[in-house]
């Protein structure tokens, strides 16, 4: 296999892990399911996905992942979350809620979009990345509350920052696996050479 070919985990205990999976199957990178921690070993990155955000963070402690995740972020493996995935890396959950990784500086609070009834699908632009349209999917999507400084704003949805950044860390308030658009994902692939 190519030296520059990007090994990508996917966290599977719960969640849109699956849809993931398949968007990368179609980049080039090789792809693995994460269930175990020893599955984390010489990863280039790791994508946490949607899901139900306290279920998977219960599973990650169960299963002793939140140390093993915290030591690779902070060896330079790069992770993306997508919506519960953005809950799990933030340093605050408004509301008193658990915060699991807390390896971005941001404060959410979940479901910030109402219930699942309320989904949504909206064309958003992403300046940062070059993207003028991108079909953004809201699932009782979290919302992105405020920012520290070290966090890079990448889109907004009316006035909200939906997709943000830093340094390894990725994070996206929408669901970019739930379609076919593979740009957000070859993002992260190309966040991971610099």
């Amino acid at each position: 296999m190519a030296g520059n070919i990007k090994k990508i985990g996917v966290l599977a205990l719960q969640g849109a892990y699956l849809e993931h999976i398949n968007i990368l199957s179609k980049l080039n990178c090789q792809v693995i399911t994460v269930k175990k921690t020893k599955e984390l070993e010489n990863l280039d990155g790791l994508i946490l996905p949607g899901g139900e955000s306290t279920t998977i963070g219960k599973m990650m402690e169960e299963y002793n992942f939140i140390i093993p995740i915290k030591e690779k972020a902070n060896s330079g493996m790069g992770i993306m979350g997508t919506c519960a995935g953005l809950i799990l890396l933030a340093n605050k959950v408004k509301g008193g809620n658990k915060s699991y990784l807390q390896l971005i500086d941001i404060e959410v609070e979940r479901n910030a979009y109402g219930r699942q009834i309320e989904s949504f699908e909206e064309e958003i632009m992403i300046p940062e990345l070059g993207i003028n349209s991108f079909p953004a999917v809201f699932i009782r999507a979290p919302q992105i509350l405020s920012i520290r400084d070290e966090v890079v704003v990448l889109a907004r949805y009316k006035d909200e920052i939906v997709l943000a950044r830093q340094g390894g860390i990725l994070v996206s308030a929408f669901h970019p696996e739930l379609t076919d658009d593979t740009r957000i994902h070859q993002y992260f692939l190309e966040m991971l050479s610099i």
